[in-house]
């Protein structure tokens, strides 16, 4: 399973211009493309909703041998509902830490070197308080599951992650595909997972060939597929192919196919500049505030 690899996270975002100072500006990452979508995609990418969206991937570097963030943001929904899904995502970046206390964006010292801090919308984010390593400075996912044991195995047998560290007294495990990735961390939060309106997906990267066999791995073991194999569409780039699962505790894992998706992810050298115009042009705040409305939340 050495040829799978951790690509990104999404997340849903109420105001991208918060979320941009944050990423940007604070955390010190790159907008790696971005692209503005007039309805809804077919995987659900954007979750449940029909209308116009946009995507900003944003990152250290390349998805080539970057994990990064991807971000959707859905015109006309101002806010979500987080729950207790995603617990986490550590990086380590003395720089990021220094960008955040310059900028007043609240920190919370949890442990040596390791400070707090959340994205626009409550995202929790780990930043480790060392020097930015010379490749990836993303270390690790958190989520939560019900039952650590249930969810180890899904992951292991039927996704092909290997386990890297368990630690019996957090009720963690510590899994990923190669150690030069970053990692997915498995924590067990004593209850039901709850995954609010802001619930994200997790994106992996397989060869092609690999989608079909995985799509019926998970029929012949009963396992919950949200999306079967199907080719998403971006005006102008590469088609992609994906499958998009669920684990037992309903977190989306999308996996696709790697030779089209690195065409698909190449640095956009434009992508900061279409994100900064899109914002300009997005006039929806002042058409609520004009007539008196709020954005939905989620």
């Amino acid at each position: 399973m050495a040829l799978r690899r951790a690509l990104h996270f999404v997340f849903k975002v109420g105001d991208r211009a918060k979320t941009a100072t944050f990423y940007r500006d604070v955390l010190g990452m790159k907008i790696l493309r971005h692209e503005e979508f007039e309805e809804g995609c077919k995987a659900t990418c954007n979750g449940p909703y029909d209308g116009k969206w946009s995507k900003t991937m944003v990152g250290f570097g390349p998805e080539d041998d970057h994990f990064v963030a991807e971000l959707t943001y859905n015109y006309g929904v101002g806010e979500y509902q987080l729950g207790n899904d995603f617990l986490g995502l550590t990086l380590q970046s003395s720089k990021a830490v220094s960008n955040a206390k310059r900028l007043g964006w609240p920190l919370t010292e949890v442990g040596e070197a390791l400070y707090l801090t959340q994205a626009p919308g409550g995202y929790p984010f780990y930043l480790v308080d060392k020097e930015q390593p010379p490749g990836d400075p993303v270390q690790k996912v958190c989520l939560g599951v019900s039952d650590l044991q249930r969810s180890t195995r899904y992951w292991m047998t039927l996704l092909g992650m290997k386990v890297m560290e368990k630690n019996e007294e957090k009720k963690t495990v510590l899994m990923g595909f190669a150690d030069t990735q970053c990692t997915l961390e498995l924590h067990d939060v004593g209850g039901t997972v709850d995954h609010g309106t802001a619930f994200g997906r997790i994106a992996f990267s397989c060869p092609r060939e690999q989608l079909p066999d995985l799509e019926a791995l998970m029929k012949k073991e009963n396992q919950k597929i949200l999306t079967p194999l199907v080719s998403l569409d971006t005006p102008g780039k590469a088609t992609v192919e994906v499958v998009i699962l669920a684990d037992p505790d309903g977190h989306e894992i999308c996996f696709v196919g790697d030779e089209a998706f690195r065409q698909l992810s190449m640095v956009d050298p434009k992508g900061n500049d279409l994100l900064d115009k899109a914002m300009a042009a997005d006039k929806s705040d002042e058409w609520f505030a004009k007539h008196n409305r709020q954005k939905a939340a989620a």
